[in-house]
């Protein structure tokens, strides 16, 4: 099962939650009247004022955090465009016979790194990519050195590893980012616990009135699971509906003008 599918099944999940602890609730909540309990309206509203407002905090937060992450991942795939970009075009300080075996392990390592994050949420091929392109950075850096020590000159030898080095912890720091840089799993479950829990509060409260708005009660629900369902998928962006697959084409124009 793909992450889409596993993102709309929680999402689905916690709606027809929601709907089942609103009912919940009502249930509590009219059997209390029935029963003649009293209850302080004021202090209840109170406390569900403060339930709701923290749902709404966690959600604001998570929202927030996943669309400045979507956007750094952008710039990372930009920042690594720039400096294979730099370090291709300092190849021309080596001399002329060492530049055509490194300009063609580039092309490789660059067709390696695309395939990396194009080829998910296939990890599989994903990470076999991954190790290709590792594997041409274990090539490319021993043959750029040679080649500087044999043309002899330092500002080349200066400036082309220098490139180099950025070359390659961009590329870690991006695919490190990818794994590693997301909310901990508990974030998550407070999310969906607070979200049912709220529902329950809500029904209870709406127990006392043998009204029921049904438009209301599917209305919440829906949008609550509509936007945690966003933040999912913004949060793992190259799984979901949501992608940044369209800020890879630098990295697709920066490989066509390197034929």
């Amino acid at each position: 099962m793909g992450f889409a599918s596993v993102a709309l099944s929680a999402s689905l999940g916690l709606f027809l939650g929601m709907l089942l602890a609103i009912e919940v609730g009502r249930h509590l909540g009219a059997r209390g009247v029935d029963e003649g309990q009293k209850s302080d309206k004021q202090s209840a509203g109170l406390i569900d004022g403060a339930i709701f407002g923290l749902m709404g905090l966690l959600i604001a937060f998570t929202f927030s955090g996943a669309a400045s992450r979507l956007d750094h991942r952008r710039n990372l795939v930009m920042n690594e465009a720039n400096a294979i970009g730099t370090a291709y075009l300092r190849l021309n300080l080596l001399p002329t016979e060492s530049q055509p075996p490194l300009r063609d392990l580039f092309r490789q390592y660059l067709d390696a790194r695309l395939d990396v994050f194009q080829k998910l949420p296939d990890m599989v091929a994903a990470e076999a990519s991954l190790v290709r392109a590792n594997n041409l950075q274990s090539q490319i850096w021993p043959m750029a050195v040679k080649a500087c020590q044999a043309s002899g000159s330092v500002p080349a030898t200066t400036l082309l590893l220098s490139a180099l080095n950025e070359m390659f912890d961009s590329a870690t720091l991006r695919t490190m980012t990818s794994r590693v840089m997301h909310p901990p799993v508990v974030i998550f479950i407070m999310l969906f616990a607070l979200a049912l829990f709220s529902s329950l509060m809500a029904g209870y409260s709406m127990g006392s009135s043998r009204d029921s708005n049904r438009f209301h009660v599917v209305g919440f629900a829906a949008i609550i699971a509509v936007t945690v369902y966003v933040i999912l998928d913004i949060e793992y962006p190259r799984a979901g509906l949501i992608r940044v697959d369209a800020v890879d084409q630098v990295l697709v124009e920066l490989r066509n003008s390197m034929q």
